[in-house]
């Protein structure tokens, strides 16, 4: 063995094929869980905000985005680290040293992983926050960032993170059951609205919107045009005309639907993509990675993301939409589908069902942080990924879930790209750690996340507006770019030395 093998890498032992599960134990029904979280089905119909939002174009194009995308979670960011996972019996922490480094690979995807967990708290904390305070409000939208709405999200944030430090084993008893929650409540809203489905026209919806958009407008140009007067500041007074005279924003055509769709939903799966080593390490055979992942992925978000575009279409199409033609968020539309009551209920069955998944992301981040940061003690550690959950709460950014959606598949693409390359190469199998950081990996990772972000990047710093919409579906970009970028450098030879594994 060599003396260069970290003592976390030497001391790594695989999963016993005694010990490994069918894959509707394991893998199928974590990741169904996943998909059927309500803050991403009900992500799924709405879009960025566009007028009439990925139904602009109708169903069948949502439909033929939300399939493709299913399917490219499976196969591009699912299956590698799947097959990893069960050909090694390894967990990703480890799997990740081949391409990293065994001391880059510390950092990434380990503490990566942990990192980003706090921005799934944060918006899990926001989303369920908001349902949970709803059922007091006249709608969703009239709960949304309300005082009440952001304290409660705080407190869920806490409770969350505390439960997934030091009670995850009560919470695990029955995580498995609660998916069943937002299972029902789907059926029932699709039964409720299927009579509609044949009716469903996008154009009201979309005028609607474009309606909706112009009164905000307006709102945002006078409250500007009252700040310039009292300043008498000349720049801002061109602002507020500018934002007055602005054309209403047109909606997805065609493509835009199916690129819009492909990066949300990438965009959301990216980190349990590269996570499908620590499932496939407990997965028995090859069937079984691709079984779990075909059902419990692709099918589970085909599903889930499928009823929430039917919901929303049988809702306008049977009139049942009237009170707000111009929403085409699913959860937003239950009081108009069940009524106020019924809606009331699934609203907070939904939190409840929100809560595990929720544990267990403080739970993996804890865990990551124990093995990243040793010497740190996971309460200090928890406590400031939990800090930063609440800030995203109280300032409302864990609301912008298409932007999380983004940054998350901007730090994960590139990972699952460089991850598929290392794989081939090394002849479909792990190669074993390599030494320090492996430059393949992180120039990869670097240019990859260059990539995937600048959409992003050019929506939030102004000097870099002109990058908005110069890279088509960035997290499939980034992953793209990883894969590609990390053949090139490795063919270069720009790989660092492989380590001998205890054993070998």
């Amino acid at each position: 063995m060599s003396s260069e093998l970290p003592s976390y890498v030497a001391a790594a032992r695989p999963v016993p094929q005694s010990s490994r599960v069918a894959w509707y134990k394991s893998t199928a029904q974590t990741y169904a869980g996943i998909m059927l979280w309500f803050v991403f089905w009900q992500s799924v119909p709405t879009g960025n905000g566009e007028p009439g939002g990925t139904l602009s174009q109708g169903l069948g194009w949502a439909l033929g985005g939300l399939v493709l995308a299913a399917l490219l979670c499976h196969f591009l960011y699912y299956l590698v680290p799947g097959m990893l996972g069960l050909k090694t019996g390894l967990p990703l922490y480890i799997v990740g040293t081949s391409t990293y480094g065994t001391t880059g690979g510390f950092i990434m995807p380990g503490f990566l992983m942990g990192l980003l967990q706090f921005g799934w708290l944060g918006v899990s904390a926001y989303f369920s926050g908001q349902v949970l305070v709803a059922p007091f409000y006249e709608s969703m939208q009239a709960a949304q960032d309300k005082i009440p709405h952001l304290l409660v999200g705080t407190a869920w944030a806490i409770c969350a993170a505390f439960v997934g430090l030091k009670g995850i084993q009560y919470v695990s008893k029955v995580a498995t059951y609660l998916p069943v929650i937002p299972l029902a409540i789907l059926l029932v809203l699709g039964a409720a609205t299927v009579g509609g489905l044949a009716k469903f026209d996008p154009a009201p919806t979309i005028h609607a919107g474009q309606e909706a958009a112009v009164k905000a407008r307006a709102n945002v140009a006078a409250e500007t045009l009252k700040g310039a007067i009292a300043k008498g500041n000349a720049d801002e007074l061109a602002d507020a005309a500018k934002i007055a005279v602005a054309p209403p924003p047109a909606p997805l055509s065609n493509w835009g639907v199916i690129t819009v769709l492909l990066t949300m939903i990438i965009g959301f799966f990216a980190t349990a993509g590269a996570a499908g080593t620590d499932f496939g390490m407990n997965n028995r055979d090859a069937k079984d990675v691709q079984l779990g992942g075909l059902v419990g992925i692709a099918g589970a978000t085909i599903f889930a993301g499928g009823m929430s575009l039917l919901i929303v279409a049988g809702a306008h199409g049977s009139g049942k939409a009237a009170a707000d033609p111009a929403v085409v968020q699913s959860t937003a539309l239950m009081a108009d589908i069940v009524g106020p009551r019924v809606a009331s209920i699934f609203l907070w069955l939904l939190a409840i069902a929100a809560f595990p998944p929720a544990c267990f992301s403080a739970f993996i981040a804890a865990n990551s942080f124990k093995t990243t940061l040793p010497k740190v003690n996971p309460f200090l550690s928890v406590g400031v990924g939990t800090l930063i959950s609440i800030v995203l709460v109280v300032t409302t950014w864990g609301g912008k879930v298409g932007d999380v959606f983004q940054l998350i598949g901007a730090s994960f693409g590139p990972i699952c790209g460089a991850m598929a390359a290392d794989y081939l190469l090394a002849g479909k199998k792990w190669a074993g750690p390599r030494a320090g950081f492996n430059p393949a990996g992180w120039i990869s990772w670097a240019v990859g996340f260059a990539v995937g972000a600048s959409d992003l990047a050019g929506k939030l710093v102004e000097p870099l507006h002109g990058l908005r919409g110069l890279v088509p579906v960035p997290p499939l970009a980034a992953m793209i770019v990883g894969f590609v970028l990390y053949l090139v450098l490795a063919k270069a030879g720009l790989e660092s030395r492989k380590l001998e594994m205890p054993g070998e």
